[in-house]
């Protein structure tokens, strides 16, 4: 097998659809597995999962700078809808937006399902699992769980500062993913000299503090 360096291209994850081609900044990485297809902005270091589906051929996608949206995730809408994701959104893995407007700075927890006209204020938190149902209006800083989901306390100063420093290693992501990741060979056994991780990255319970 041949061991290449990875280019992103646009035939591998952009799709036209009714004269819409994706538009996305060369800071941002979208993962070859994912689908972006029709009428989407993606905006600066973004960092777009394998598995993901965003589909901008009913209506308009934009994801603004900073945002992640982690393996398997869908985001789509019925017919003319524009869905937002606003700066620095961080939708957890295997999370559905159907529609709506997520507010800067909000974390959508893994596999949780947003509804269609969703209004969602900056610096929200929905908890993992959680069903948003559609045209709720969500104040900034609420905190969400359940299903459907319920609003139980405003989110604190320590929980935002948890959630921004770690939606800042997935904006570090998109570069360290177009200069360091490569096809390779797996090796057959464990290289006795392999280090710790925890040489590149402090662990989140220091990165947490």
């Amino acid at each position: 097998m041949k061991i290449v360096k990875f280019e992103q291209t646009h035939s591998m994850a952009f799709y036209e659809f009714k004269g819409f081609k994706p538009v996305c900044d060369p800071s941002s990485f979208v993962h070859p597995m994912a689908t972006v297809t029709g009428n989407v902005i993606i905006g600066k270091d973004v960092y777009i999962g394998p598995g993901c589906a965003l589909r901008g051929d009913w209506g308009q996608i934009i994801i603004e700078d900073g945002c992640n949206v982690q393996e398997n995730c869908t985001v789509h809408m019925f017919p003319g809808t524009t869905v937002y994701l606003r700066k620095g959104a961080h939708v957890g893995h295997g999370a559905i937006i159907h529609g709506g407007d997520i507010g800067e700075n909000c974390l959508i927890g893994m596999n949780s399902v947003i509804m269609d006209d969703v209004i969602m204020g900056k610096e929200c938190i929905v908890g993992a699992l959680c069903l948003v149902p559609a045209k709720m209006e969500i104040p900034k800083r609420s905190l969400l769980v359940g299903n459907p989901a319920k609003i139980i306390k405003e989110v604190s100063d320590e929980m935002i500062a948890w959630k921004t420093k770690g939606t800042a290693l997935y904006q570090a992501l998109p570069k360290e993913m177009q200069e360091e990741w490569n096809s390779c060979e797996p090796l057959k056994e464990m290289d006795a000299d392999r280090p710790k991780q925890e040489s590149l990255y402090s662990t989140w319970n220091d990165i947490k503090k």
